[in-house]
């Protein structure tokens, strides 16, 4: 399936757009309660709400009968848009967390490893992936710029600003691990865009005009953990394409989630592709209030003009020091040198030092340019196997 869905997003670009998302067979219905962090659901006989299964073989399973967006008194579509609780502390939990830890070893994957459901963030990982194009004003841009410094430069701009809206508090709360086959649609309107009333029907999001960001996310293996996800602009022909292969191992005091794989931006007027890593994921201080950093070396490179960029998210030092710090050097083909240097807080401001020009100005702050609110259609009109109409129940019981 991974292979299949990676060849038509890949054929999609040289076109600037992505084929529809699969269709599934209707399954049977099926109760569960319980999830781990895989995933996969924890059978147990009960009148729990009815949710998404995953079987043995790592096949899905998704009840057949579904609520409206508005049901038994709940709005379900509001749960979703609601501000997660900010106060978290381990110490209210302590045996809870003491029978967590005794189930793990110190480089121990953890897979096969049930969570307790109060550190569960109230959306599935898929819609996580979306929060990329937070800013799609700063991502759309990429195509607009002639010079190809400028475009590189850009697409760092883009990239450096992704990782906080992600991120809604401080505290490290753990999203939902998709099931197979699962998927998330979504989109953005833009300001400032001359509006397009023609829909791109055989684009990833099939009801969105030309003049929107749409994006699709679909997990695509189950074991390993692996979800895909494709974002295009028709009438500013830029694409982006990813997949993301997430494997966790327990620390010790934290736990590390090592983001396998890569994204590929595609200027297609241009025939030019960025391609980009991602950086690790740690959730630290596990025993008290936990809260998670990022760690990790990336490389943005274009083969086609030579520009590249290397990019370090830096982990906060035992003692001392900040955290969510980031450096970055951009270099120009063929050059030992960097033009600019970077430095500053992904969550925060980030400064550009040009060498070429012997100035330092603000590159970007995250906190001083505006959040785009994602666009997601209502429960009630959702397929079965999209993200918020799987987790609804779930969401609904951790609420």
């Amino acid at each position: 399936m991974f292979k299949k869905w990676v060849r038509r997003v890949s054929l999609s670009t040289t076109r600037g757009f992505v084929e529809t998302s699969p269709t599934h067979d209707k399954p049977p219905e099926s109760h569960v309660s319980g999830i781990d962090l895989a995933g996969t659901t924890t059978p147990k006989p009960s009148t729990a709400a009815t949710v998404a299964e995953v079987d043995e073989t790592g096949s899905s399973k998704v009840p057949s009968s579904r609520s409206s967006s508005y049901d038994n008194g709940i709005d379900y579509d509001a749960l979703y848009e609601e501000e997660e609780e900010m106060d978290l502390s381990m110490e209210a939990h302590g045996s809870m967390i003491t029978h967590l830890l005794s189930q793990v070893k110190i480089g121990m994957d953890l897979t096969k490893v049930v969570l307790p459901t109060f550190i569960l963030e109230r959306r599935s990982l898929l819609e996580m992936y979306a929060d990329y194009f937070a800013h799609p004003d700063l991502f759309l841009k990429i195509s607009e710029l002639d010079d190809p410094r400028d475009r590189i430069v850009q697409v760092c701009r883009w990239y450096l600003s992704a990782y906080h809206a992600g991120r809604k508090s401080a505290v490290a709360k753990k999203p939902y691990n998709p099931i197979l086959g699962e998927v998330f649609q979504c989109h953005w309107d833009i300001p400032g865009e001359t509006q397009n009333e023609k829909e791109v029907r055989d684009g990833p999001v099939p009801w969105c005009r030309r003049d929107q960001l749409t994006f699709l996310a679909e997990q695509v293996s189950h074991h390993p953990p692996i979800s895909a996800f494709y974002a295009e602009h028709y009438n500013k022909k830029i694409t982006f394409t990813a997949h993301v292969w997430t494997k966790s191992k327990f620390l010790g005091l934290s736990i590390g989630v090592h983001n396998i794989g890569e994204g590929v931006v595609t200027l297609v007027d241009r025939s030019e592709e960025y391609i980009v890593t991602f950086p690790n994921g740690y959730g630290r201080s596990i025993l008290t209030v936990p809260w998670i950093e990022l760690g990790g070396s990336v490389e943005i490179k274009c083969p086609q003009t030579g520009y590249y960029a290397n990019v370090e998210f830096l982990t906060k030092p035992f003692y001392g020091g900040k955290r969510n710090k980031v450096s970055a050097e951009i270099y120009s083909p063929n050059d030992k040198k960097p033009f600019v240097s970077i430095a500053g807080e992904w969550s925060g401001l980030m400064e550009a030092k040009w060498h070429d020009k012997n100035k330092t100005e603000v590159f970007v702050d995250v906190n001083r340019i505006p959040i785009f609110k994602k666009q997601v259609r209502p429960i009630v009109e959702q397929d079965e196997y999209e993200s918020r109409r799987v987790w609804k129940e779930v969401t609904a019981g951790l609420k």
